[in-house]
């Protein structure tokens, strides 16, 4: 009887993708552009969520808002990408994607770079943020150019008297961005051209840091294969908890998204 009861009772409905639109794009630096949305339908977003994960849904190309409003009620999903809420701004209802730009670029890119004014999308989520309590002793921050809105989210975020290293990786020197870290936290920046190819500089950069004394939280996410790296180093030699470890696999060399969620999906069930 139990078991039925339970079976029988209703499940929250989940949420309608908000259909969002543009306000303005711009490119924050050669390799990144920030498209700004803005609207009623922002309302109710919780605040304090930069650095969460969202779902953006992309229209076909030429399709009006009509049909893709129509189709994210009815079906099929469009084309959906993983991206991180940079900023949040409640009082105006604005808020900040900030795109990577790839060569060869897929669905997401080509849409960012041809976004203005009265673009639209579809947009789920945020969830919670990565990082959601700050209470270590030094902070270990770390990524690539896909990396940076949830770094540069968690760094703004941290106490203004939290200590650590900062460690990126962009494609040319004009990818350098103003983040208000904490004084206290080192940045640095190292150049890697091409993204297609494999870079040990991450790993390497990591374990040659001055391991400190007391509780370290870190925030990392670049590359898969880099991350099972850095992954092994954290968990095993450095005897890190997972719970101080927010360490993720945000894209895999030669692979779509679809294709490295998947992936992900099947080493979580394994």
């Amino acid at each position: 009887m139990a078991g039925s009861a339970a079976s029988s009772t209703p499940q929250p409905e989940r949420r309608r993708p908000r259909l969002l639109t543009v306000s303005r794009a711009v490119r924050l630096t050669p390799n990144m552009i920030r498209v700004t949305f803005a609207g009623p339908e922002l309302e109710g977003i919780p605040a304090g969520r930069e650095g969460a994960n969202c779902k953006l849904m992309l229209p076909a190309l030429g399709q009006d808002r009509e049909a893709f409003s129509a189709q994210l009620t009815e079906g099929p999903r469009p084309t959906t990408r993983t991206y991180t809420v940079r900023h949040f701004r409640e009082d105006e209802l604005e808020l900040d994607i900030d795109f990577a730009m790839h060569e060869g670029e897929g669905p997401a890119t080509a849409w960012a770079r041809s976004a203005g004014p009265g673009s639209f999308c579809g947009f789920a989520g945020p969830s919670q943020t990565k990082v959601a309590h700050f209470l270590a002793d030094w902070y270990l921050v770390a990524g690539d150019m896909s990396a940076l809105p949830v770094a540069a989210a968690t760094l703004e975020a941290m106490p203004r008297n939290a200590k650590g290293v900062a460690i990126f990786e962009i494609t040319s020197e004009a990818d350098r961005q103003d983040i208000a870290a904490p004084e206290g936290v080192r940045m640095h920046w190292r150049l890697h051209p091409d993204p297609k190819v494999p870079s040990g500089a991450q790993e390497s950069s990591v374990r040659a840091l001055d391991w400190p004394e007391g509780r370290v939280q870190t925030c990392i996410a670049d590359e898969s294969g880099i991350i099972k790296a850095l992954r092994t180093f954290l968990h095993k030699e450095k005897a890190l908890p997972r719970d101080d470890t927010y360490i993720s696999g945000y894209w895999k060399i030669g692979l779509i998204e679809d294709e490295h969620q998947e992936i992900k999906r099947l080493e979580a069930a394994s």
